[in-house]
């Protein structure tokens, strides 16, 4: 089996995978549950877990060079085997937006358009719930609920940063470290596509002026071709010679 075929066929039960793992990990910062609800938590995360771990692996084993692979995918590592990055394994349903994307078609543009608006969504939601998660119950902590982080990712993705809310634990500020740079990089997404659509309507609208003054141009041939044929015509008809007077 070929890794493209490996990741073909587990496209869509890894997006589920991410799915799942993002419905447990929500339940369990938001609701704190505790007893049986906890164990069922963690026992999804465990497994979906696992399963992106195998996932890596198999698709490691598959590459045809495995050493560049290794080292182009390193994030991924870091992912699997940090637990504390475990929210960002909810990047894997960027892998959906994609599958969305093939399924629908479109324009390049329109691509890129919604890919930055389902991983801003996305990158927003699972900042929201880490950061909560890193910085509840610590002391002098600011972020203390669910509303108070998703306003602090909201100010800093769009690189506002009002300061009223701010990380104080390790955690905490390696995910805000990833969120600016993350949203440095929406901003040169979007500002690149809008000045791209502008000069597509520049192109668009050049190019319609340049079709009329053709046609004009095509025109006004046109016409003197048929006047000089009407000269020609009436030149023909007209005697060589004009017969001289008598003396």
């Amino acid at each position: 089996m070929t890794q493209a075929r490996w990741h073909h066929l587990t496209e869509w039960p890894m997006a589920a995978a991410a799915v799942a793992f993002l419905s447990a990990y929500a339940w369990s910062v938001l609701q704190q549950p505790t007893g049986d609800p906890k164990v069922l938590a963690d026992m999804i995360m465990g497994v979906t877990w696992a399963a992106f771990a195998i996932d890596y692996t198999v698709r490691l084993s598959l590459a045809k060079r495995r050493t560049q692979w290794f080292i182009r995918h390193l994030h991924e590592l870091v992912l699997v085997v940090l637990p504390m990055l475990r929210p960002l394994q909810f990047l894997r349903l960027v892998t959906l937006i994609g599958v969305f994307q093939r399924t629908i078609g479109g324009a390049l543009r329109g691509k890129v358009v919604s890919f930055a608006v389902g991983s801003t969504i996305l990158m927003i939601l699972v900042s929201s719930l880490a950061m909560l998660d890193a910085e509840r119950g610590k002391p002098g902590a600011s972020i203390t609920s669910f509303t108070d982080a998703l306003w602090w990712a909201v100010a800093t993705v769009t690189t506002v940063g009002y300061g009223d809310y701010s990380p104080v634990t390790d955690t905490g500020r390696l995910i805000a470290l990833g969120l600016m740079m993350a949203g440095i990089a929406l901003l040169g997404v979007v500002t690149a596509t809008l000045a791209s659509w502008l000069l597509q309507r520049v192109a668009e609208q050049d190019e319609a002026s340049q079709a009329v003054t053709r046609a004009e141009v095509r025109a006004l041939t046109e016409e003197v071709s048929a006047l000089r044929a009407e000269l020609l015509t009436a030149r023909g008809a007209r005697p060589d010679h004009e017969p001289q007077p008598a003396d």
